[in-house]
């Protein structure tokens, strides 16, 4: 009886150094809209190839009209307030020197107060003016911080209204044209196929010596090393460690593979 309980231990042993685990990707990449509007591109005729370039393209006709114009009222913008600030000092030096004039004649007993109320009346006048002209100024720069917030506000969305991927696996493209998308709204999954992926659940006894021991690939001893190994057990393999394993990229992927670690 002894005998054949060491038995039954021993197989579990070896069973448990034995693991399948499917060829996959790198890693997985889902593309979210970013912007709202209508689908007006959707290439799905691109889906299983990998692509570099533009998969979907959303309808930005009316944020480019509305970039344009903001673009030549920011130039009006500026163009006004480069004009009222060539008038300032102008302004400036008028209001002094009525106001000068006023603190000079006031004191004068041979002048008449309606001389002097005259006076008075054209450094208030020169000095509104003065303050109406810096007040504009003023307002005229903040609108020209506005509409630098707008158009970089606008050529943001304009940009993630194209979508465009870098030499990845298009997997699904989930759109169509002619759809109207928002923001948050899955758009396509890609795959990064650049290099392979295992993916195992290793016991405590397996991760003794781990760096010691050699992992097999399909009964093939190679020099691969694990690149991770989770230090927390897995929530669904309460008793097991996550492991991953990287290898080359491969023509085809998914392919069930059998690991020993030993």
């Amino acid at each position: 009886m002894n005998r054949l309980f060491a038995i039954f231990i021993f197989s579990v042993t070896i069973f448990a150094s034995e693991h399948f685990a499917k060829l996959e990707p790198i890693s997985s990449i889902v593309i979210k809209a970013e912007a709202n509007g209508e689908v007006v591109v959707a290439k799905s005729n691109l889906e299983g190839k990998v692509v570099d370039g533009l998969i979907v393209k959303i309808d930005d006709k009316l944020d480019k009209l509305d970039l344009q114009n903001s673009k030549k009222s920011l130039e009006i913008t500026q163009k006004m307030i480069k004009l009222n600030k060539q008038m300032l000092p102008l302004l400036k030096k008028s209001f002094i020197k009525k106001r000068e004039l006023y603190q000079k004649v006031t004191p004068l007993s041979s002048s008449s107060i309606s001389q002097k109320d005259s006076l008075y009346s054209a450094f208030v006048s020169a000095k509104s003016q003065y303050s109406s002209l810096l007040e504009k100024i003023l307002n005229l720069e903040n609108q020209q911080v506005s509409l630098k917030q707008k158009i970089a506000t606008l050529e943001d969305r304009i940009q993630k209204k194209s979508i465009i991927i870098d030499n990845k696996y298009l997997y699904s493209l989930n759109v169509k044209k002619g759809e109207y998308v928002n923001i948050g709204m899955p758009i396509a999954e890609l795959k990064d196929i650049s290099k392979a992926k295992l993916t195992i659940y290793l016991s405590e006894d397996e991760l003794k010596d781990i760096d010691k021991k050699s992992i097999y690939i399909d009964g093939k001893k190679t020099d691969l090393k694990f690149a991770k190994i989770w230090r927390v057990a897995d929530k669904k393999y309460v008793s097991s460690y996550r492991a991953e394993i990287i290898l080359k990229p491969f023509d085809r992927f998914s392919k069930l593979v059998k690991v020993e670690v030993k």
